[in-house]
Formats: C-alpha cells, sequence, structure tokens
C-alpha cells in the first residue's frame, strides 16, 4: 500500500499509537452569509489512538474531539454554535470518529470510517495527505469533507455553511 508522503520502508511499526492532543490540530473551513465570508476555525482533541497492524488495511484510528472547544475567533458565533441550535454539546460534548478500513493505492490513501456528531453516525472518508515516521512518532495529515445536514445540523439553512473542510494534523506517540 502507499500512503503520501511516506516510502515503504518508512511506513510505521506495528502497535498503538497515542495521539498527542497538544500537538495535533482538527481545522475547518465552510462559508457563511449565503456563501460569502470564510469561516475558518479549529476543535481540540480530547484524546484518540492509532492502531497500526502488521498488514496496514488492517490498521484503525479512533479519536475523540471536544465539541465544546470548537473555535472561530469570534465568541458570539461560538456560543451560538455550541448552543442546542448547532453543536448541543450539552448534551452531545464529543464528536467521534473510528475507521472502518484503509485503502490505498500509487495514488494515495483512503480512511474509512464514520463519524459521530450530534448523536447523528455518518460515513466519511478521510484523504491522507502525508504521513511522517520517525522513531516511536507518527506525524499524520489528512482531509475531509463533512454535510453538516446528514448530522441534523440544518439550523440557518444559508446563513451557516452547510459543507465543512476538515484538515487534519495528528501527531501520535508510541
Amino acid at each position: 500500500m502507499a500512503i503520501p508522503g511516506t516510502a515503504e520502508q518508512s511506513l510505521p511499526a506495528a502497535g498503538t499509537y497515542e495521539i498527542d492532543p497538544v500537538a495535533s490540530t482538527v481545522r475547518f473551513d465552510t462559508r457563511a452569509l449565503f456563501g460569502l465570508l470564510p469561516v475558518r476555525g479549529t476543535f481540540a482533541i480530547s484524546h484518540g489512538r492509532i492502531t497500526v497492524a502488521e498488514s496496514p488495511e488492517e490498521s484503525s484510528v479512533d479519536v475523540a474531539m471536544d465539541a465544546a472547544s470548537f473555535e472561530s475567533g469570534n465568541q458570539q458565533r461560538d456560543d451560538h454554535v455550541r448552543s442546542s441550535d448547532y453543536l448541543d454539546v450539552a448534551r452531545h460534548p464529543e464528536i467521534n470518529f473510528r475507521s472502518q478500513g484503509l485503502e490505498g493505492s500509487a495514488q494515495g490513501a483512503t480512511l474509512q470510517g464514520e463519524l459521530t456528531a450530534c448523536g447523528v453516525t455518518q460515513p466519511v472518508l478521510v484523504t491522507i495527505t502525508s504521513v511522517a515516521c520517525e522513531d516511536r512518532r507518527i506525524a499524520a495529515n489528512g482531509t475531509a469533507t463533512m454535510d453538516r445536514y446528514a448530522f441534523g445540523v440544518t439550523k440557518a439553512k444559508g446563513m451557516t455553511g452547510r459543507r465543512l473542510k476538515i484538515t487534519l494534523e495528528v501527531v501520535a506517540n508510541r
């Protein structure tokens, strides 16, 4: 299997790697006001684990993000997104991703999984853009697109972007 940004000999060693929440970032990009204004921000990772299997296709990722950590740089908007109108963090404090398979080719790798947000679970594909391995450490980058309507978050249609582009920068240690 080919993973972008890696040579076959530099694939991570099999084992369990704990995601470092401080060194890892989940960014999002969307649009607001009928698509006129860009909105960017972050979520914090609470905890997670990458399990690298002897056969890379059997590897897995399990990660939890703190829904209340939503931050876009605008306190009023952030508080509203955390409310029951959007993320409802009081009822759904975590956003979870659990992979179900890794597929790869010479063009790259895709992590198939399920994302659970607001109590709704939907399939999501994460395109792995790079993986770097050093001793007992993995640094991986990826992208995904999420449709908030699929998770039942339909408030302010038109005023709030429907799709979020997610960019992941994950560091994990063994």
